[in-house]
Order: structure tokens, then sequence, then C-alpha cells
């Protein structure tokens, strides 16, 4: 990544300031964990049989745990590491709760976790592309993050994109790959794909649908990104502004405005603030095949720039 400031109309390149210690991107991560990956942050060094896991989090929207891990050696194996610290957590599932209650004071039970979002990061100056290519699968279930800091006291995360089609249980089938056999029939990685084809009887203008409005929320901003939950497709800034869920009738939207917060004349959104559901917010839209797509965009737009206003300051 390359960034430049503008001064008198010409560019000037500003000068990367390399991390001296893999300690030193830990502890701004650390920090910064809600900011940075919207994380709660539990413990450093947190030791489990003969393990020590750089960082541990929670994902208070998914439910799961992640585990953060940071690199600037070359040579180790994303695939490796991840799918071991992932058969960890999935077999000492108690010592994780009981860390995370004991450092929180908060009340966690085994039955609130969804360990099937379970998932790891790996943060690093940078990647080898055989890093990077062992991970090109759509359906692994970690990040990896290149962070740089600048002079100016700037920082930049990046994160690699899979541009895969394949399944990596596709690819393997040695006993050496038991440990990723196992942690993969417990452990998801939802995508697109994943929520369209959940109902076989669909009718394809209920999919058509949906790509209409996926594209409509998206031409909101070029800030958006998109989050593929066990039961929701979110679009989120720093925090989601809504929540797309899709059924056989239509495509419905949960928009994350409290109650009293959107301006809907029509009134065709139900109140959902007394009542648990998926997603955040307290208003639901349906959208339906036939229906013209402005007021639901209308909507939506609400939200999106509250975020937006409120990311700003």
């Amino acid at each position: 990544m390359k960034l430049f400031r503008i001064k008198e109309g010409t560019l000037k390149k500003i000068q990367q300031d390399p991390f001296k210690l893999e300690k030193d991107i830990q502890e701004l991560v650390e920090q910064n964990t809600e900011t940075l990956f919207s994380l709660e942050f539990v413990k450093s060094e947190f030791s489990v049989d003969s393990f020590r896991l750089d960082t541990l989090c929670f994902d208070p929207e998914t439910k799961s745990f992640t585990i953060v891990e940071y690199k600037k050696d070359k040579n180790f194996s994303v695939i490796d590491q991840g799918y071991t610290y992932l058969s960890l957590l999935l077999n000492n599932k108690a010592e994780f709760i009981l860390e995370y209650n004991e450092t929180t004071g908060q009340t966690l039970k085994r039955g609130d976790v969804d360990w099937s979002q379970s998932r790891v990061i790996f943060i690093s100056p940078r990647f080898t592309n055989y890093q990077k290519h062992s991970v090109n699968f759509k359906d692994v279930p970690f990040e990896l993050w290149e962070i740089h800091k600048y002079q100016n006291g700037t920082i930049g995360l990046t994160k690699h994109e899979s541009d895969s089609d394949v399944r990596i249980d596709s690819t393997s089938s040695d006993k050496s790959d038991s440990v990723m056999k196992s942690v993969s029939k417990e452990v998801k990685v939802y995508d697109e794909e994943y929520h369209l084809s959940k109902n076989k009887n669909r009718p394809p203008e209920i999919e058509e649908l949906y790509f209409k409005i996926r594209d409509r929320i998206l031409d909101l901003g070029d800030d958006i990104e998109t989050k593929y939950l066990a039961q929701t497709i979110q679009f989120k800034l720093e925090k989601s502004f809504v929540d797309l869920i899709i059924y056989n009738s239509g495509v419905i939207a949960i928009i994350n405005l409290k109650k009293g917060e959107l301006d809907d004349p029509r009134n065709e959104t139900k109140d959902l603030s007394e009542k648990g559901h998926w997603g955040n917010g307290d208003y639901k839209f349906k959208f339906t095949p036939g229906d013209e797509l402005e007021y639901g965009i209308y909507l939506i737009k609400q939200a999106y720039e509250s975020k937006s206003k409120s990311e700003l300051g």
C-alpha cells in the first residue's frame, strides 16, 4: 500500500515506519480490537494445554471466539497453525468460556456460543505468496491481514481476499488432514451461496430480487462491507446498518435504527423493539417481487447515513 499527502497540488509519498517487534503489533491491535475488527478483547497470551495464543477475542455479534495471531516470520504455515488452534478451541470449550467469564465478569454459557463461527485472524506486515495461496479457498475460517505503520502516525490494514470457488476439503484426503476435517465438521464459513441455496424450492424471482437489493445497497457508498452470518447477510461500515434475510416469499431487511429514529411516512415497517429477532435494529421491512425498490432503499439509506455520520464523530 502506498500513501501520499497533497502539498500545494503535488503528491508527497508518506514513508513507512516499520514495526520493530511483533509485540508492537500485538499491543497496538489489543488496544483497538473494537475499532479494527468489532471484537471484544478478552485475554493476551492465553495458555491452554501446551499452546499459547497471542490474543483471545470474542465477537459479540456472532457470539463466537476469535483467535488473533501476529507474525513477522515468513516461514510459518497458516493452514497448519490455524486448524491446530481451532481444534484446540473446539476441544477445550470450557476453558475458553471460563477465561471469558473470569476476565470480563460476565456469565457466558456453553450454549450461548456459536462455535460454528469460530475463526483465526493472522496479522503480519507481509505474507508470502505461498501463505496467501494456501488459504485461497472459499471456506477456510482464517483471515490474513497485512498491517503497515507510516511516519505520519497512520496505520494501514489490508485484508487478503480469496478469489477461489474451491472448497478446501475437496483437495485433501490423507491422514494428515484429520485435524482439518474434524474442525470443518463444526466450523462453517458462510457466504452468499450458502444463503441463496438454503432452500432448494425458492422461486427464482426471489434470488433476482435479492441481487437487485444487494446492488442498490452497495451503490450507497464505496465503504460498505458485506458480512455473511449464519442467519443474515449484513451490510456494514464500522457497524452494521442493515441485515437481509432471504425467504421464499421475499427479502426481509432489518434496519439498524432505534425505535423513533426512522422516517417511515408510509408506515410500512414493523416494530421489532419488543421482539427477539435476527439482525440488528428495531425496524423490519419486506421486499417482495414486483414491488418498486425505491421506498425500501430510502429507509435503508437513512441507517447508512446515520452510521456514516457516527463514524465521522
